[in-house]
């Protein structure tokens, strides 16, 4: 099923986004990890909806039941089930919709994989409505990894045309990294952050919407994670991030920059730093060789396309008539998905990082 994420972790998805309820099952874990679930709510507070001019109108509390897995607030060791009940939906808004396919989305696609069976509510499985219970898993990595001092965190680089710096690539301090964990809008430069505000609020104006890039960082990773040639750090990371829906991209460190740079420019020199760890000099690699961790920060860029529900007349098919037609879609979406998105890239490399940390001695 393609729903489950199954390596050393497995991680699986439920539920539509009309549905009563969404979910996930995670089986695996140690057992014996303490969690702490006021602080697994918060980190899933920053992906519901909070301001109505830059995202959607719906509103979903979003507050996980967890009914098996843990006991006096430890794992078990069995598996890990959390469900999320769906409150405010309008399925109305999808009822003339039904053979319709709207451009960007998956209904087409996905009328064609399962011979039309499948739910089209809203998006249905493929909504992005499944993220919520895919942070809940991130959120519960995230502080089995903290208890080992390795800490994730990521902020939005840019919105369509407005970009702020990069973190930079030799780390940043833990303080800034929770801190920006602690903002409404989560960027570094709080000027820059207007201008994207100002920038969303535009394209939702314009019955438009706009994609953008976030930058994730892991800090604290050992060197010696991952396995080459299909077990790499890369190759997991890239996996979970393109189980985001609207992930279109992903670079590692330099990236497609490196493509511009002469070797002796992209080859970061090692040398031994004064506390005696070997560590390299710059950091184009983003903290992975040969798809295992260098010691080096973990660096990436996730690239989102704008929110392919807009507001505007857009041409289409009825692929059950095999007719041409026009669509206006209905409902609540976000015209920018990218600040709600940035918990979902945390949750995707909390998971990666987890589930190869397993095999480290002594973990």
């Amino acid at each position: 099923m393609s729903s489950i994420w199954n390596n050393r972790i497995t991680v699986s998805l439920f539920g539509e986004s009309h549905g009563s309820a969404i979910g996930v099952v995670m089986d695996n874990l140690p057992s014996g990890e303490y969690i702490d679930e006021v602080a697994l709510r918060k980190f899933m507070a920053r992906r519901t909806s909070q301001n109505k001019k830059i995202s959607t109108a719906r509103q979903e509390a979003d507050i996980p039941h967890i009914i098996s897995g843990l006991y006096n607030g430890r794992t078990t060791g069995t598996p890990l089930c959390a469900i999320i009940e769906n409150a405010d939906v309008h399925s109305a808004d999808y009822s003339s919709l039904s053979k319709l396919a709207r451009p960007g989305h998956a209904d087409y696609t996905g009328a064609m994989r399962y011979r039309g069976f499948n739910d089209a509510r809203g998006g249905g499985h493929f909504s992005g409505r499944l993220t919520a219970p895919f942070v809940f898993a991130g959120a519960v990595c995230s502080q089995i990894l903290e208890r080992r001092g390795i800490y994730t965190g990521a902020h939005i680089l840019s919105i369509h045309n407005v970009s702020e710096a990069r973190f930079s690539p030799l780390g940043i301090p833990r303080e800034q990294l929770l801190a920006i964990k602690e903002k409404k809008f989560p960027v570094v430069n709080d000027a820059k952050g207007k201008e994207m505000l100002e920038c969303i609020n535009n394209a939702r104006l314009a019955k438009d919407s706009v994609g953008g890039v976030v930058e994730c960082i892991a800090l604290g990773v050992p060197a010696g994670i991952g396995s080459p040639i299909f077990d790499g750090l890369e190759n997991t990371i890239a996996q979970l991030m393109f189980g985001i829906p609207a992930v279109k991209g992903i670079e590692f460190g330099a990236g497609f920059d490196c493509t511009t740079l002469m070797g002796s420019e992209n080859n970061d020199e090692f040398y031994v730093n004064g506390e005696g760890h070997v560590v390299t000099k710059t950091n184009n690699h983003g903290g992975i060789l040969g798809g295992i961790s260098s010691g080096m920060p973990i660096i990436c860029n996730v690239a989102f396309k704008p929110t392919p529900s807009i507001a505007k007349p857009q041409d289409t098919v009825d692929y059950s008539a095999l007719r041409n037609e026009r669509i206006n879609i209905k409902g609540r979406h976000d015209p920018c998905i990218v600040p709600r998105a940035v918990p979902c890239v945390e949750a995707a490399m909390n998971v990666a990082i987890l589930s190869h940390m397993l095999d480290y001695p002594n973990f």
